[in-house]
C-alpha cells in the first residue's frame, strides 16, 4: 500500500506533463502538416493530421517565389554576430557588477536592471530617429549595435558569477593576474553553463525578431526570414502552404542551435540563482 501511495503522485505528474507536451507540440505538428497542403486545404475542418496528397514541393516552391537564401544568410549572420556581442558585453558588466567593489555599484545594476520593465515600444522611436541621425537605417550594422547590450544577460550573468567564490578570484590575484586576466581565464571558463544559456536566449530572440527589422530595414536585400515569410501574405490571397513550409525550414537553425548548447542550458538555468 505505501509503494502504491508513493507511485499514484509520480504517475500523475506523469500523466500531466506527458499531456501539457502534447498541448504544447500541437501547434508545431499543425504547421507540419499544413506545409504538405493546398491552401485551400489548410483550414479544412476537421483537421486532416496527414495530408492525403502530400505537397513536398510547397518546400522547393518558397526559393523561387522568395530570395529565401539571402534572408537565411541575412537571419544566420545578425543572430550570430549580435550573440557574440551580448555574451562578451553582458558577462565583461556582470563581472564588473559582481566582483569589482566601487561605490554605487549596486545602484547602477539594479538601475540597469530595471530598464527590462520599460517595454521596447516606448523607446522605439527615439531610437529610429537616432539611427536616422547617425546615417544608420537600413544597415545591419545599425541594428547590431542597438543589438549589443542586453540587460538581462547582465543580470543572467551575475547570478551566475555569484555562485564562483570571491576566495578563488582573491588568489588568482596574488598569484599576480590582473582583473582582465581573471576574467579570461578563470571567469568565462568557469561559466560555460550560463554562457550557453545566454546563446540561446540571444539567438532565437535575434532570429524570431519582427519588429525591429520590420522598422530598420527597407531594402529587400537586408530583409531577415521572418520579413521573408510575411512576403507570402498577399492583399488579395495568401499562399499559407509556403508560408508553412517557411516557416518549419526557419526552425531548424533554432534547433541545432539548442542540440548544441542543450547540455548546458539546464545546469546554467539551474546555478544561475546560487550564492556563495
Amino acid at each position: 500500500m505505501i509503494e502504491k501511495r508513493r507511485w499514484a503522485p509520480t504517475t500523475i505528474s506523469y500523466v500531466l506533463l506527458i499531456g501539457l507536451t502534447i498541448i504544447t507540440l500541437l501547434p508545431l505538428v499543425w504547421m507540419l502538416s499544413a506545409s504538405l497542403k493546398l491552401d485551400k486545404d489548410v483550414f479544412t475542418v476537421p483537421i486532416r493530421w496527414i495530408p492525403s496528397d502530400p505537397q513536398w514541393s510547397n518546400y522547393i516552391r518558397i526559393w523561387d517565389k522568395i530570395p529565401f537564401i539571402r534572408f537565411t544568410f541575412n537571419s544566420f549572420k545578425l543572430s550570430t554576430i549580435v550573440m557574440i556581442i551580448q555574451v562578451l558585453t553582458s558577462s565583461f558588466a556582470a563581472y564588473g557588477f559582481s566582483k569589482i567593489k566601487f561605490r554605487g555599484r549596486d545602484t547602477l545594476f539594479f538601475a540597469y536592471i530595471a530598464t527590462i520593465a520599460i517595454p521596447w515600444q516606448v523607446y522605439m522611436l527615439p531610437q529610429y530617429i537616432e539611427m536616422r541621425m547617425f546615417g544608420l537605417l537600413d544597415s545591419h550594422f545599425g541594428y547590431i549595435l542597438l543589438q549589443s547590450f542586453i540587460a538581462f544577460g547582465v543580470f543572467l550573468m551575475r547570478q551566475f558569477y555569484q555562485s564562483i567564490p570571491d576566495a578563488l578570484l582573491e588568489a588568482a590575484r596574488i598569484d599576480g593576474l590582473n582583473e582582465y586576466g581573471i576574467y579570461f581565464r578563470i571567469i568565462l571558463p568557469l561559466s560555460r553553463p550560463a554562457i550557453a544559456t545566454l546563446c540561446i536566449f540571444s539567438f532565437v530572440n535575434i532570429w524570431n525578431d519582427f519588429m525591429g527589422p520590420m522598422i530598420y530595414f527597407d531594402s529587400v536585400g537586408n530583409r531577415t526570414i521572418p520579413l521573408g515569410i510575411r512576403m507570402f501574405l498577399g492583399q488579395y490571397s495568401t499562399e499559407y502552404g509556403l508560408m508553412m513550409a517557411a516557416s518549419v525550414l526557419s526552425l531548424i537553425p533554432v534547433f541545432m542551435i539548442f542540440m548544441v548548447f542543450q547540455r548546458f542550458f539546464i545546469q546554467g538555468v539551474a546555478t544561475s540563482g546560487m550564492k556563495n
